[in-house]
């Protein structure tokens, strides 16, 4: 029986090994699925769809050829279509019977702006005529491929998913036929070691018959046969059935079904990729609309505009200025390049910091405009964070600085929504709060001007404001002292050119960006005198002296908070921006 044992127990041993090397070999699946398309248009752009690449599981592997440059970028489906907007462009779908890609062709405008380098663009790629590029998008998120715009887009396309071919089995079968295999040499060699220490099997000898003796008379002594002792010798010994538990085949498939990833000697599915990092911030956008961008968008955007306007501030480049700037941050930097091309000993304004960025509150919003409010404040005390509002006018265009502002030491920004969720920009005459946003820089403007007296004096927090300390009542009356008799100093507020825009907070308050114009007028009372220029007024205008006056406009971009109405908060003054922004020579108004 040790023999038989021995030969069941190798027999398992190579079905379990051949079936497990068989798993890995003859009846391994493949390991991915694909499909391609090869468009054959003049369409300057293609589409492929959040539906399209996750037409199978897991990660989408794309490879586009073209003719010169290849760009490919993805983004939330609704900016995608935006961006494209009237342009003749392909869109690709996928046929759910046979697998193939199909296309369609939507006509249109022979070409568009270049996509490279947009702000709607969760990442992009780019390359000279052959790209490839793994992705793990959403539904809700597409992918755009084209050239430079006027172009024909890249004609072959091919989308690989990769397909979970593991065979958790394979090793738990061969490890379990390892097994069998060292119980089967352990239960033969037993066999053959037991069969020479036995020598072989042996026949007892024959016994020489006994001389015949003289019967004997005794009485009859018949044993039953249930009482005879049981023969002896070694083929009497009672077959004893031997239980043997192949316990490392039994450990071996318990692990096995436990982790088949580690013993199929693959690795763990990859946690998401930084593309699915990027778009995964898209699934909790409020129910109505998403917000304008991500938290990485936002980093990105403000990173560049850094870049951008850091250039443009080093070279004094107002062209360069605007492609990232506007509204009251632009007239304040164009101003300052102006002086400093008249004035080498005038230094540039502040740089635009490019992080870290702590705080970014988007708009929720799917159509355009769109605003972002982004907080960028830095881990030294000593260096002044600064709050930026962006705003992207249209699909196809930039999001440009509108107002760039300097946050007041021990500024506290109120709770906000998260990234993800969004806010929402309101209307700039809604009566929501102790004091309409459009109202709000002209109302701070009369504090300036007059002080206690102004009749928005108790709407307003008074403490830890440097404004006022800087240009406010005070200040104005101890400059028109200093001012000779021959000249008059006089101050004017008036509503600058910049939007206002009111982000609601947590607490149905609102962060509100404004733009107040100050207007000093010194001009001269006495026949035969003149005022000397101070060295900005110089710089913009051009002369240092004037005999009829002068007049300079100051800038201010004012952040506050304002809370809502019925509330006992006061209106605070979080940061503010002044400059200079125009100078010309006194002229008397016309009546």
């Amino acid at each position: 029986m040790r023999f038989v044992f021995a030969i069941v127990s190798l027999v398992l041993a190579a079905l379990a090994i051949g079936l497990g090397i068989a798993q890995r070999t003859v009846f391994a699946l493949p390991d991915s699925v694909s499909a391609e398309i090869s468009i054959d248009t003049t369409a300057p752009v293609t589409i492929i769809p959040g539906d399209v690449l996750n037409a199978h599981p897991r990660s989408q592997t794309v490879t586009m050829e073209g003719d010169g440059v290849v760009f490919a970028a993805y983004g939330r489906t609704t900016d995608v279509e935006a961006f494209v907007g009237d342009a003749s462009h392909n869109t690709l779908g996928i046929n759910a019977t046979t697998g193939r890609i199909t296309t369609k062709l939507t006509e249109g405008e022979a070409t568009l702006p270049s996509a490279a380098g947009s702000d709607l663009w969760l990442l992009d790629y780019s390359d000279e005529n052959d790209l490839r590029i793994t992705i793990n998008v959403p539904d809700d998120v597409s992918l755009l491929v084209m050239s430079d715009g006027t172009a024909p887009a890249p004609s072959r396309l091919s989308i690989v998913w990769p397909v979970d071919n593991s065979t958790p089995w394979a090793i738990p079968l061969v490890i379990g036929g390892g097994g069998f295999l060292l119980l089967g040499l352990a239960l033969l060699f037993w066999a053959v070691t037991h069969m020479h220490s036995a020598r072989g099997p042996r026949r007892k000898s024959q016994k020489m018959p006994k001389l015949p003796r003289q019967p004997r008379y005794k009485p009859s002594r018949v044993r039953p046969k249930a009482l005879e002792s049981p023969s002896r010798g070694r083929r009497s010994i009672r077959p004893r059935v031997v239980a043997v538990i192949p316990l490392t085949l039994v450990g071996a498939l318990v692990l096995g079904g436990c982790s088949p990833d580690f013993l199929a000697g693959r690795t763990p599915a990859a946690g998401p990729s930084t593309s699915t990092a990027a778009a995964a911030d898209l699934g909790a956008a409020d129910e109505d609309e998403a917000p304008a961008v991500t938290e990485q968008q936002a980093k990105r955007i403000i990173a560049r505009v850094s870049a951008v306007v850091t250039q443009a501030d080093t070279d004094a480049d107002k062209e360069l200025a605007a492609t990232r700037l506007a509204g009251p941050a632009l007239e304040l930097r164009l101003a300052n390049y102006k002086m400093r091309k008249a004035d080498k000993a005038i230094k540039p304004l502040a740089a635009i910091p490019a992080g870290p960025v702590k705080l970014t509150l988007p708009q929720q919003r799917d159509t355009w405009p769109r605003t972002v409010f982004a907080a960028i404040l830095d881990d030294d005390p000593t260096v002044p964070s600064v709050a930026l509002v962006l705003i992207q006018q249209s699909p196809r265009e930039q999001y440009l600085v509108h107002y760039a502002i300097t946050m007041e030491p021990g500024a506290i920004i109120p709770p906000v929504a998260q990234a993800s969720v969004g806010t929402n920009r309101v209307l700039a005459d809604v009566s929501l709060f102790t004091l309409a946003p459009s109202d709000v820089a002209m109302a701070y403007g009369d504090i300036l001007m007059r002080g206690e007296k102004s009749e928005y004096f108790a709407l307003f927090e008074d403490e830890n404001d440097s404004l006022r300390l800087d240009v406010g009542l005070e200040a104005k009356t101890a400059r028109k002292k200093k001012i000779p008799s021959t000249a008059k100093l006089s101050f004017e507020n008036q509503a600058g050119t910049g939007e206002t825009v009111a982000l609601t907070t947590n607490d149905l308050g609102a962060l509100v960006a404004v733009n107040l114009n100050e207007v000093e007028t010194i001009r001269v009372v006495e026949a035969g005198a003149a005022v000397n220029a101070p060295k900005q007024v110089k710089a913009l205008l051009g002369k240092s002296l004037s005999t009829k006056g002068l007049t300079a406009v100051y800038g201010d971009q004012l952040l506050f908070y304002v809370p809502p109405v019925g509330s006992d908060e006061k209106i605070v003054l979080l940061g503010y921006s002044q400059g200079i922004i125009s100078a010309s020579e006194y002229k008397k108004k016309k009546k």
